[in-house]
């Protein structure tokens, strides 16, 4: 996720998308980075079939450098369209 003017990213895992998009949009965490830093875009996300790959993914795409982030995201939607409004 990012913010309106993709300066920020944020990675995390959820089981249930829309609502955790949802979420993020109506601040119901307020003292998150997500809310701090207005991440309410979806922006990118990926599916596995078990938890534990997905915690693995966000495991290893924290690690990341921002370029590659940049990289990744920009590769599979190149106008950064928010992908849940």
């Amino acid at each position: 996720m990012t913010n309106k003017n993709n300066t920020v990213l944020y990675i995390g895992v959820t089981s249930n998308i829309e609502q955790r998009v949802y979420e993020h949009k109506s601040k119901v965490y307020p003292n998150s980075f997500a809310a701090k830093y207005n991440c309410d875009k979806l922006v990118y996300f990926e599916c596995f079939n078990f938890i534990e790959e997905a915690i693995a993914r966000e495991k290893n795409l924290k690690n990341w450098k921002r370029e590659w982030k940049i990289e990744l995201i920009t590769k599979n939607n190149p106008q950064w369209i928010e992908l849940i409004p």
